[in-house]
């Protein structure tokens, strides 16, 4: 027993082939992808992507036992040449921030498997493998040190969701897969000009760390922060860049979803929290109020936007964008509450909206609509699932003792400090929120429904809700759901009530990236303050030269 306890809190030299922890745990999945590609049988391919899934949560944990919360400095490194000639390493290694998203990633990909189950009945292998290439590639942004790798595995994710969607999805996939490949390559494209415009300005180099280091000049950290912010934004999405996900996430199977609202969107907050902040300081500074308006702007338009969705999955897909606008908002303004409050608000947004798309899946499944109006018996017909999808609705509000509400408390500390005027923004997102969240939630369970499944002998009907056959009946959760939502309940009541078990391992990364931001700050202020010293003396100079010629003149 000892052994194993001392494995769990003692793995910085823990290797497999050579290979570290962090290799370990993001290659497993793809060598799972590898297995189930010579599986023929669909239950076997099932069970071995859940078996895969489970051992790479399992050997993720140790990670989050054996982190060190006392320093800023990355952990569990990996590091060799990649591609000498260029400078490209293989450079892996986490903190206090990506430690938490590398167990949010491991822990999701168990519940995507569990709600693909039953509702994905074609090409199940092939379906498989995809689920499994993206937890290999997501995983690998969180830990890549090196820029390029960090590209790539940022680029290899398009491959598998862009199936995802365009394969498994509704009947409009095809638009919404397109749409999606096309919108997150724009944004693609410029990340890497602005880190090639870093790697020749550095000197040569794509390492991360060193990159932090650096000092660039203000105007190559204006234009290289646009490039990123427009490709993070997408990812985000933030407004006005939004506009791909609700199509994405009505058309995405179950596990697409929950893929999308659970670790994509938090990648585009990462990359502004590990890159543009640490490397283009005085830009951040110097942008950080129009992030802000345009955060403000995303919490009351995406709040309204959901207000008005007849379909579920639209009007949750809405409430993400409201949601994120909170997390950027408190990004960036950089103190130490908000900073903490959008990060552990990361977390949060993946659990309680993996949560609800997954209870959207599962009575899919039973009824073939996504329209609220069809529905209104959840209360009456299936009474373990409504009590899930309102602690769910509830844990999305921000209600006192779930997960979502110490996230948004410290955003509103955080932009108190800031500036007293954006509470007044922040409480309209807050109370819109609570109206688009108990209304869905009403609505579904103790609504009128036009039409009546769930009851007797009624039952399901077409994808768009507008006809309906009577093939199949309503029923709760089975074990296996139940088994899923049990598994995000968890974590709503963990954070809700025991919320330093997770703040504690951000807080020195926080002080740090906090530090570098403000050392930046310091550094401009610096260097106007020389700059019009400079100006100040040649002025005076120039006053006294042409004083002396006067008297010159005079004499």
């Amino acid at each position: 027993m000892s052994g194993t306890l001392d494995f769990f809190t003692n793995i910085q030299g823990f290797e497999v082939f050579g290979l570290g922890i962090l290799s370990v745990v993001i290659f497993i999945p793809l060598l799972g992808a590898l297995t189930v590609f010579f599986i023929k049988d669909a239950t076997q391919a099932k069970v071995v992507t859940l078996v895969f899934m489970l051992v790479d949560f399992v050997i993720a944990l140790p990670l989050m036992f054996s982190f060190d919360k006392t320093t800023a400095e990355m952990q569990f490194v990996e590091r060799g040449w990649w591609i000498k000639d260029w400078k490209i390493e293989y450079y892996l290694g986490i903190d206090g921030i990506s430690v938490l998203f590398i167990f949010l990633t491991t822990l999701i990909g168990i519940v995507c498997v569990l709600a693909s189950w039953s509702a994905i009945e074609t090409r199940v292998k092939e379906y498989m493998i995809c689920l499994l290439a993206m937890q290999t590639f997501m995983i690998g942004v969180f830990c890549a040190l090196d820029f390029i790798l960090f590209y790539v595995f940022w680029e290899a994710m398009l491959i598998p969701m862009y199936l995802i969607i365009g394969v498994w999805g509704g009947t409009n996939r095809i638009y919404s897969a397109v749409k999606f490949f096309l919108y997150t390559l724009a944004g693609s494209v410029l990340l890497l000009i602005g880190i090639l415009a870093l790697y020749f300005e550095s000197g040569g180099t794509f390492d991360i760390p060193h990159l932090m280091t650096v000092k660039f000049a203000f105007t190559l950290q204006v234009w290289v922060f646009v490039a990123f912010f427009i490709a993070f934004a997408i990812k985000v999405p933030m407004f006005p860049f939004h506009t791909w996900l609700p199509d994405a996430h009505v058309q995405a199977p179950t596990a697409g979803s929950i893929i999308l609202a659970g670790i994509l969107l938090k990648m585009g907050t990462y990359g502004m929290l590990r890159f543009s902040m640490p490397m283009l300081p005085d830009a951040s500074q110097y942008f950080a109020t129009a992030v802000i308006v345009l955060s403000l702007i995303a919490i009351i338009y995406g709040a309204y936007l959901a207000l008005a969705q007849e379909d579920i999955k639209k009007l949750i897909a809405y409430s993400s964008v409201s949601h994120m606008g909170f997390i950027t908002l408190g990004m960036f303004a950089f103190n130490t509450n908000a900073m903490e409050g959008a990060i552990l608000q990361m977390f949060n947004h993946g659990i309680t909206s993996g949560a609800l798309f997954l209870c959207v899946g599962i009575i899919y499944e039973r009824t073939h609509t996504r329209e609220i109006s069809k529905y209104g018996w959840g209360a009456s017909r299936v009474p373990f699932y409504t009590t899930f999808f309102l602690i769910f609705s509830l844990a999305s509000l921000g209600f006192p003792g779930t997960n979502g509400f110490i996230g948004e408390m410290l955003i509103l500390f955080g932009a108190y400090e800031n500036s007293k005027p954006y509470l007044f923004f922040l409480l309209i997102g807050i109370v819109l929120g609570a109206a688009y969240s108990l209304w869905l939630f009403k609505r579904i369970a103790y609504g009128v429904s036009d039409h009546s499944h769930g009851h007797g002998d009624d039952h399901a009907g077409s994808d768009s809700g507008d006809s309906h056959g009577d093939d199949h009946k309503v029923w709760d959760i089975n074990f296996r759901e139940t088994v899923a939502l049990s598994i995000f309940l968890i974590f709503v009541f963990w954070i809700g009530f025991q919320p330093m078990d997770f703040l504690d391992y951000m807080h020195v990364s926080v002080d740090n990236l906090l530090g570098q931001v403000g050392a930046g700050t310091e550094a401009v202020v610096e260097a106007v303050e020389a700059v019009n010293e400079a100006v100040t003396t040649e002025a005076v100079e120039a006053h006294g030269l042409e004083a002396e010629t006067v008297m010159e003149g005079a004499h």
